[in-house]
C-alpha cells in the first residue's frame, strides 16, 4: 500500500536539467513534429525564440524520470512493476527552448483505491534557472491495489 502520508508533500527540487539543441530536435523528429522552430535555429530566432523550441510534450523526457525515481522509493510504497500510465497533461506557460535551465519540483497531488487500484496523481513544477514558471504537468498513474 503506498504512503498517504505523502499527500500534499513537494518534493525537494530536482538537479537543473540543461535543455539540449540536439534533444529537442531528435525529440521533435522522433515524434513528427515538423515545424522548422523545432529543428534550426536561425528558423526558430526569425520568429522572435532565442534558440529552437520544444514541442510541448518535450516535458516529458526530463520529468518522468524524476517521477520513476519517486515511485521506485521503498519509502513511497509503489508497486511500479504494475504501474499503467493512466492520463497526462501538459501546460506550458512559455515555450521551452535549447540552453534553457529547468528545475522540476515534484508534488504529491491525490492518492485514493477503487476498484482495486491505486490511483495517484502527481504534479510537476517546472521552472527556469531564474525561478520563472516554464511548465506544469499533471500524470495520473495506476497500479494494482
Amino acid at each position: 500500500m503506498p504512503d498517504a502520508s505523502f499527500v500534499g508533500m513537494a518534493l525537494a527540487p530536482s538537479a537543473p536539467y540543461l535543455v539540449g539543441r540536439e534533444k529537442i530536435r531528435e525529440f521533435a523528429l522522433a515524434i513528427g513534429e515538423g515545424a522548422s522552430v523545432c529543428t534550426d535555429v536561425d528558423a526558430a530566432r526569425a520568429a522572435g525564440h532565442p534558440d529552437v523550441v520544444a514541442p510541448p510534450t518535450f516535458a516529458v523526457t526530463f520529468t518522468m524520470p524524476l517521477i520513476e525515481g519517486f515511485l521506485r522509493d521503498p519509502a513511497f510504497g509503489w508497486d511500479y512493476s504494475r504501474m499503467v500510465h493512466g492520463d497526462q497533461s501538459i501546460v506550458l506557460h512559455r515555450p521551452i527552448h535549447g540552453g534553457d535551465e529547468l528545475v522540476t519540483v515534484i508534488h504529491v497531488e491525490e492518492l485514493s483505491t477503487r476498484g482495486g487500484s491505486h490511483l495517484l496523481t502527481l504534479r510537476c513544477e517546472v521552472a527556469d534557472s531564474g525561478g520563472s514558471p516554464v511548465a506544469t504537468t499533471k500524470a495520473l498513474l495506476v497500479t494494482a491495489a
